[in-house]
């Protein structure tokens, strides 16, 4: 048991960010393919009769995937949701629908049905360390990580990444957002020597790379994240890894699930990079003004 909450423990802490590099350039680039409307135009007229915009999530599959999966599906007036995971169990454990695609993102052919088509792209695949077997924490231990064969983070984090934003910006997709985590300003992080796989590093150079891209972008890099119900807190955002020195750097899934959403919806939210948490319960408003929230961002990366 104690084993399982440790292993729990890493996996929910931050999904895995990266060490800082340089700001982003070229964000007014010229991207390949069809030139559209803006996404949140098209969302907009969703809502007067109009096509909705289509949205892949990758890492569907994942606790905060699913909730942003379901949150879209929930809103098919608004949104055609579409999700992209790695198993079949994991495509049955969210519905098993048509929408559902099964694809590797180390291999760019095998993610291309999902891409095809979409309008807007909310990345949240990320490497998972995994703990050695043997701990005894009763004797005072302390656990040790691998990452599988073929899944360290710079094939994943950095790699898998890449190639879903090459594949995205070849359609001419609108808007990528990408959740990261709080702590990629510290080289030295801890998270870094988990399994020697540099996770910070590698996941923060996609951050760089979306960035670059010239792409519409909105990065997240969340807190701490907890099982929670959303819509309950105030939200929370900075930048350069402020937040971790307060109290309040935790935040619940859904409510970054909410906040992947509600980055579509809003020109406020493009080419913005941002730290997210929120207010304990009962501290402050609940945060329904996303706008507002996005307006508060002034930070490209």
């Amino acid at each position: 048991m104690a084993t399982a909450a440790a292993a729990a423990c890493v996996r929910v802490s931050y999904p895995f960010t990266g060490a800082l590099l340089r700001p982003p350039c070229n964000t007014i680039a010229a991207r390949r393919g069809p030139r559209r409307a803006g996404l949140a135009v098209s969302a907009a007229a969703a809502a007067g009769g109009g096509s909705p915009p289509t949205v892949l999530v990758t890492g569907a599959g994942g606790r905060t995937g699913q909730i942003v999966y379901k949150k879209l599906k929930e809103r098919a007036g608004q949104f055609v949701g579409r999700g992209l995971v790695r198993t079949e169990e994991s495509k049955g454990k969210i519905g098993g629908g048509d929408d559902v695609f099964i694809g590797d993102i180390r291999d760019p052919d095998s993610i291309a049905s999902a891409i095809e088509g979409i309008d807007a792209l909310i990345i949240l695949t990320s490497a998972v360390p995994k703990m050695k077997p043997g701990f005894d924490p009763s004797k005072g231990e302390r656990p040790e990580f691998y990452f599988e064969e073929g899944s360290n983070p710079e094939q994943v984090d950095w790699l898998g990444q890449k190639n879903q934003i090459d594949a995205a910006k070849s359609i001419g997709v609108k808007q990528i957002v990408l959740v990261g985590s709080m702590g990629g300003t510290d080289i030295n992080h801890p998270l870094n020597k988990l399994g020697n796989g540099n996770i910070l590093v590698w996941k923060r150079k996609a951050e760089q790379y979306l960035a670059d891209s010239g792409l519409p972008y909105t990065i997240i890099r969340a807190g701490g994240l907890q099982d929670k119900d959303g819509g309950l807190r105030e939200l929370i955002v900075g930048k350069d890894d402020e937040i971790l020195k307060t109290e309040t750097k935790t935040i619940a899934r859904p409510d970054v699930a909410e906040v992947c959403i509600q980055a579509l919806l809003f020109d406020e939210a493009k080419f913005k990079a941002f730290d997210l948490a929120s207010k304990p319960e009962g501290e402050g408003t609940p945060t329904t003004d996303f706008r507002a929230l996005f307006a508060q961002v002034n930070s490209r990366f």
